[in-house]
């Protein structure tokens, strides 16, 4: 369907790809895998035309439609939202938009003169829309939508209007309705919430198209692919399995080749020594130049290329009292919406509560409230003895000194830390070498977390208050920061749609449902085992 035939392609003096091959068969699912900058999103930019390979060729079988989301959705305004949704709908949108422009010619009176070539193109047109289930197409946008957790309001209100997280959902709508024969998606899990990552989950596994994805939500792409095409050092690995057989297989082969390469190694430290030893003989020249060319012709066996992760190590944080936070009879309304009447929820320490509910049920209230963000309307929240906060929230990003670097960031914050210590610091966050000397304002989403990560867990609190802390981190990031925290030895409360952080995270779990709030003793996966659900507001 879609083939990657020997390509090369440099970007500057970046290296993407060297003579890459990979193919994209009807049906299959395939996760796109590789660290930050290997060229996920330029081999998606090849496949739909928009970049050239250098050298090799991309194929795509003939009238195969394609459709790509990315993370640049552009600009969105004018139309309501499910209008939008529906003009991007490939073929369909084009096939209405005809039929309404002869709708209008056929009411226009000064084109009565050409009311039998507009009647007969018109029932061309009504054919092709039916064939195309067009009549069908507004349900089916809605139904897309509210399974992006868009609300009827929302669907019908102006699309201009939107945060850029929601203007991500519409872009991607547009494609789920379009319905391509290979779907291209550059990270669809991000901006979602845990409700419609689920709903998108089932929506993709029930897509009977092709499907190549990269995300960073590792249960999302395991969930989805049966195949995982990896790319590192510029060449394209394919492997047939979920995610998890992917990580396995790769472990594997890095075991295998180190074991062979440190086998040749060996032997070729023994070939060497025996030349050595007796090359200033005569006696032994015919063997010494007979290994000579034997050592010449031996291919030699590479290193597995290891990816460097750093682990990060919490210092002990201070120890709190037994109680770590109280909210008591506690009242919060925004206008006419009561979020909160009469909560009362207690956090104890080293207990580690995870936050769920649908959107607009007060998850990120709570986690402002109790950290003093937002006042209570009524009822007080107080904070144990010896309390030591920290708070992580998506503002906490738009707070950063655009101008100052990664490095000055960090001595900023902690002026009496020494140089090798705050580059040690910074290397565990995935900036190494010139990358602490970038500027804060040229930094990604990603970038920008993991830098107020560090400037949070280097002299950590011991109540860690976490609004989606895993938005925009890669998988080797993630995984590091699930290793940390869950050696952490403080308090946590948070709120994650990443069910591999919940899983491993949590101990406690509050669920804030319309009917009512409910608490749960275990954590997370023990939540899932009792209710048959994965998040509130889903059936088991």
């Amino acid at each position: 369907m879609i083939r990657l035939d020997r390509i090369s392609k440099q970007n500057g003096k970046q290296i993407l790809f060297i003579e890459a091959s990979a193919s994209l068969q009807r049906g299959e699912k395939i996760g796109l895998v590789g660290p930050n900058g290997a060229g996920k999103t330029t081999l998606f930019r090849m496949i739909t035309g928009e970049e050239q390979p250098d050298e090799g060729q991309v194929a795509t079988d003939r009238g195969v439609t394609i459709g790509y989301f990315s993370q640049d959705v552009g600009e969105m305004s004018g139309r309501s939202v499910v209008a939008e949704v529906m003009n991007g709908a490939g073929a369909v949108s084009a096939v209405a938009a005809e039929l309404r422009s002869l709708e209008t010619a056929l009411a226009d009176p000064d084109r009565a003169d050409e009311l039998d070539v507009l009647v007969a193109r018109y029932g061309e047109v009504q054919a092709r829309f039916e064939e195309l289930d067009g009549y069908a197409l507004e349900g089916r946008a809605q139904e897309v939508l509210a399974g992006l957790s868009f609300s009827p309001e929302m669907i019908e209100g102006d699309v201009g209007a939107l945060s850029g997280g929601w203007k991500m959902r519409v872009a991607l709508a547009r494609i789920l309705l379009m319905n391509p024969d290979a779907m291209l998606l550059d990270e669809p899990s991000n901006h979602l919430d845990l409700e419609s990552l689920i709903w998108l989950e089932a929506f993709l596994r029930n897509y009977e198209g092709a499907l190549l994805m990269t995300s960073h939500d590792r249960e999302f792409m395991n969930r989805i692919v049966g195949k995982v095409v990896e790319i590192d050092g510029g060449t394209l690995t394919t492997y047939s399995g979920d995610y998890a057989f992917y990580e396995q297989q790769r472990a594997l082969n890095e075991t295998q080749q180190q074991a062979q390469f440190e086998r040749q190694q060996a032997m070729l430290a023994k070939e060497i020594k025996f030349i050595e030893r007796f090359k200033a003989r005569a006696s032994h020249a015919a063997q010494v130049q007979s290994r000579v060319k034997k050592l010449d012709k031996i291919e030699r066996v590479e290193p597995p290329r290891r990816r460097q992760t750093v682990a990060f190590d919490f210092q002990p944080a201070p120890r709190s009292g037994d109680d770590v936070v109280s909210l008591k009879g506690v009242h919060k309304r925004y206008g006419s919406r009561s979020i909160y009447a009469g909560l009362d929820f207690s956090v104890r320490r080293k207990e580690r509560w995870c936050v769920m509910g649908v959107n607009g049920a007060g998850k990120s209230t709570l986690l402002k409230l109790v950290t003093g963000a937002t006042r209570p309307d009524d009822g007080t929240v107080a904070l144990g003895s010896s309390v030591k906060l920290g708070y992580f929230a998506q503002h906490a990003m738009d707070l950063l000194d655009g101008e100052r670097t990664i490095f000055q960031s960090l001595e900023e914050a902690f002026p009496q830390a020494g140089q090798g210590s705050l580059r040690a610091l910074a290397g565990c966050f995935g900036f190494s070498g010139d990358d602490v000397e970038k500027r804060c304002r040229v930094l990604s989403g990603g970038e920008k977390a993991r830098l107020v990560m560090a400037r949070m867990l280097y002299d950590p609190p011991n109540f860690l208050v976490l609004d989606e802390p895993t938005n925009h981190l890669d998988m080797d990031t993630k995984a590091m920061l699930i290793t940390a925290l869950s050696r952490y030895e403080g308090t946590m409360l948070f709120v994650s749609h990443d069910r591999h952080f919940l899983a491993a995270l949590s101990n406690r779990l509050l669920e804030l449902t319309p009917e009512g709030i409910h608490q749960y003793g275990g954590g997370y996966t023990e939540y899932v085992a009792r209710t048959g659900r994965e998040a509130p507001g889903l059936r088991g």
